[in-house]
């Protein structure tokens, strides 16, 4: 709960400092906004390590393949700092290069993830008769 306080108020500060700064000097806008991302960012992923961890426990007590569950950390991983790279992106009105991040992002996270939709794939044709 302190972290979300914590989120909530850089987020709410920034959101003022930005107002101010649009106002006075507009280019320093998007520097507070990437800032205050990077810090919400720092916050946040402190908190995933604790879900990594967690995730890492389990996999250990069970017969999941450790291999998947690293690839599936590093897609959660790409998925946030992609969100955040298109935000700023948007932000800055760059929805062009917006749209290309995403685009790439997910052509890496398909990548990424074809050893698992292989394994379950085979397993699949396993099972049928």
């Amino acid at each position: 709960m302190q972290e979300l306080t914590k989120i909530i108020g850089i987020g709410l500060l920034t959101l003022v400092i930005i107002i101010i700064l649009k106002q006075y000097k507009p280019e320093f806008a998007i520097y507070a906004s990437i800032i205050a991302g990077i810090l919400i960012l720092v916050i946040a992923f402190e908190k995933m390590t604790g879900i990594i961890e967690l995730l890492q426990t389990i996999s250990n007590k069970t017969y999941i393949n450790k291999s998947f569950l690293t690839i599936l950390i590093k897609i959660t991983g790409i998925a946030f700092l992609t969100e955040f790279a298109v935000s700023i992106c948007s932000d800055a009105g760059e929805k062009a290069i917006a749209s290309k991040i995403e685009i790439g992002s997910k052509i890496i996270i398909i990548t990424m993830s074809m050893p698992i939709i292989t394994s379950l794939l085979e397993l699949v044709v396993e099972i049928l008769p």
